[in-house]
């Protein structure tokens, strides 16, 4: 278990990123006025997430596999930190829709009637807490494996 402390480690280094992150985008007014734009403005992230990985990878590099890392051992390292981030995900979407930008659904709701986007039952069903946590999940393991096999490349070391 000692040796996955450092992936636990950047889970939460992660979450708390995408907490931050999330209030930025709450100030930035993503959430709100210009929530039209939100799906392509969260994008952003993106860089910050390959940052942490390739972080998180070279920190295990260095410090449980002696300076030398094979690709399998960052893509495993990775596949780790992703499933605690999965694990960690629903407690972010918590965080973030109940205290960070609790009028998010309303909005995004309105937004997507509004523009003949949706229906109202079909964006209640799909713009909720419940069906975020899911996707928060299933998303963080599915891109976090992606992620790592390709961060795994750069971070391997003979």
């Amino acid at each position: 278990m000692k040796k996955k402390f450092i992936e636990f480690k950047w889970a939460v280094i992660f979450t708390i990123a995408i907490l931050s992150w999330m209030l930025l985008e709450k100030t930035l007014g993503w959430h709100g006025e210009q929530i039209a734009d939100h799906w392509w403005l969260t994008l952003f992230f993106v860089p910050f997430a390959i940052l942490m990985y390739l972080l998180e990878m070279r920190e295990k590099r260095r410090r449980v596999y002696g300076r030398e890392m094979s690709w399998l051992q960052g893509f495993r390292s990775g596949v780790i930190l992703s499933v605690f981030i999965a694990l960690l995900s629903p407690l972010a979407q918590y965080i973030t829709h109940n205290y960070i930008t609790p009028e998010y659904f309303n909005n995004v709701i309105e937004y997507s009637v509004t523009n003949d986007l949706m229906a109202r039952t079909k964006a209640n069903d799909y713009f909720n807490i419940n069906n975020y946590i899911w996707q928060s999940a299933f998303g963080a393991l599915g891109f976090g494996i992606v992620m790592a096999a390709v961060v795994a490349i750069f971070v391997r070391k003979k």
